[in-house]
């Protein structure tokens, strides 16, 4: 594997950590099985494409991808708590949606966004090269939210969301608003998703309505990875740990990608994927067994 094809795939696990971080919030936190970044993830590419296409600075582009993945998470949070439809199946209504919403957004299937002001733009010039200039300042973005989100998580406001999906009935008992939770905790995890879809459209140079498609793989990879290295219960090495996960599993893929004794193509993209998914769930639970028969 070459070092620029090493620093791309760095670049994605670090973009899809914005994906994991926000899959940890829905998933280990709140215990709500969320589909819905399937569809929030290219929402927030299509958004930034059509803002930045049109000469709007490229952090407002993020800022608006934020919102749009937040509406997202509320609409399904809406379904699931206003009419009890099961929260799975109220992510699945709304990520099917969004593949027309995405549609209408940017009039087309797909969308280009070369040549364009992005956020990493300014940064190329510090003499470094391009492909170690986005990993370098998507670390940084990355870092920033991961410490923003550790610090809103030990709040009265996040204690009370990670109570609310640790147990809904301890939590009404003790006077929290469950619902409000769940509207919360399901915006800002798509939000943030939204957010790592509009850096995806400005770092790859386009945005694609199919381009959603197993983000929600990617994510739980991405978590499971890091839970199966760092085994802690500090809240910011667990969320810093959902990075990690991501950027090895993306590193991970384009090892298995590149190695020429493994025969296989670009085309086996979801195949691999689909073998180091398995692979992250099965070890941990042979290591488990282990332990116990020792």
């Amino acid at each position: 594997m070459s070092a620029i094809a090493f620093w791309g795939a760095v670049e994605l696990g670090l973009i899809y950590g914005f994906v994991a971080v926000g899959v940890y919030l829905a998933f280990r936190v709140l215990d709500f099985p969320d589909l819905t970044v399937d569809g929030s993830f290219p929402l927030g590419a299509a958004i930034a494409a059509v803002t930045i296409t049109a000469g709007w600075d490229p952090w407002l582009a993020c800022l608006l991808a934020a919102f749009g993945g937040a509406a997202c998470g509320i609409v399904t949070a809406f379904l699931n708590v206003r009419f009890g439809i099961l929260n799975l199946l109220a992510s699945i209504l709304t990520m099917i949606a969004l593949f027309s919403v995405n549609l209408r957004v940017m009039g087309r299937p797909n969308m280009a966004v070369f040549n364009r002001e992005t956020v990493i733009t300014p940064f190329y010039d510090l003499g470094l090269p391009d492909h170690v200039v986005r990993p370098l300042v998507l670390s940084v973005l990355v870092l920033v939210t991961v410490l923003v989100l550790a610090r809103f998580l030990a709040s009265d406001f996040g204690l009370a969301m990670r109570a609310a999906g640790a147990n809904q009935r301890m939590a009404r008992a003790n006077g929290v608003d469950v619902g409000r939770q769940i509207y919360a905790g399901m915006a800002i995890s798509n939000a943030l998703t939204g957010i790592g879809g509009a850096l995806f459209a400005q770092v790859a140079g386009f945005a694609d309505v199919t381009s959603g498609v197993g983000t929600i793989v990617v994510g739980l990879a991405a978590v499971i990875v890091g839970e199966t290295l760092f085994r802690t219960r500090a809240l910011f090495i667990a969320l810093l740990a959902c990075v990690i996960g991501s950027v090895i599993y993306r590193v991970a893929v384009q090892l298995a990608l590149s190695a020429d004794f493994l025969f296989l193509r670009a085309s086996d993209l979801n195949l691999v994927t689909a073998v180091l998914v398995a692979l992250a769930l099965i070890l941990p639970r042979l290591r488990s067994r282990k332990v116990v028969a020792q």
